[in-house]
């Protein structure tokens, strides 16, 4: 592999995105991880393996391909590179995966309930619901099955009694979808304290995911 394709610029958002991540306080220590796809070479690059957010740096990223092979850089990739090259076969409209160790969509997954749509910017970006994929263990060809099967046509989907999944065409827009699915967990948890949380129609569901595809945003 050449190495004027390996984008410096995208693994310095790889860099970006942890300290991000750590910073909205969605994982702890050297838990979760990062992908992006460049669109243009179909590269694929990831977080190191066990190495602590705040002392990655671009160097640091992994290049991968398709096929699971790394084809630039010096460290181990993350131990879940299985399920984000599975999502991003599986889903051409996804350019970036961000896993998540995350408080309230966590205790969700350990429970093996949904999160269901309560609001508008989560079924808006995220989908109908999240769901908990079938279970296994952490680093498996399985487990990316699993995934993939669980996130559907969705941007986000629960790992059972291990964390959250979230999916977007680029890395902001995945950061949004974890951000907008760990705020819903949460007010859910809440609202069920309170009394009994209203969801949203299929119908409204569905003509609000219409409306911002089609007309929300300058240009639109």
């Amino acid at each position: 592999m050449e190495s004027q394709t390996i984008k410096q610029e995208y693994r310095q958002r790889i860099v970006d995105a942890g300290n991000t991540m750590m910073a909205l306080h969605l994982t702890v220590g050297t838990w979760g991880n990062i992908s992006i796809r460049d669109v243009e070479t179909g590269l694929i690059y990831i977080k190191p393996s066990g190495i602590p957010y705040e002392e990655i740096r671009e160097q640091d990223i992994v290049v991968m391909n398709e096929h699971l092979e790394v084809v630039w850089g010096h460290r181990k990739p993350s131990i879940e590179h299985h399920f984000h090259i599975a999502i991003l076969n599986a889903r051409k409209d996804v350019n970036a995966v961000i896993h998540t160790h995350p408080i309230f969509s966590s205790a969700f997954g350990v429970t093996g309930v949904d999160i269901p749509g309560i609001s508008e910017d989560f079924v808006q970006i995220v989908g109908d619901k999240v769901i908990s994929c079938t279970y296994a263990l952490p680093g498996t060809p399985e487990l990316a099955k699993h995934v993939v099967e669980g996130l559907g046509d969705r941007n986000a989907v629960l790992v059972p009694n291990h964390g959250t999944i979230c999916v977007g065409a680029d890395i902001p827009a995945a950061l949004k979808v974890c951000h907008v699915v760990e705020k819903s967990a949460q007010v859910y948890i809440y609202a069920k304290m309170l009394g009994t949380p209203n969801i949203i129609s299929e119908d409204d569901m569905r003509a609000m995911q219409l409306f911002a595809r089609d007309h929300y945003g300058q240009g639109k």
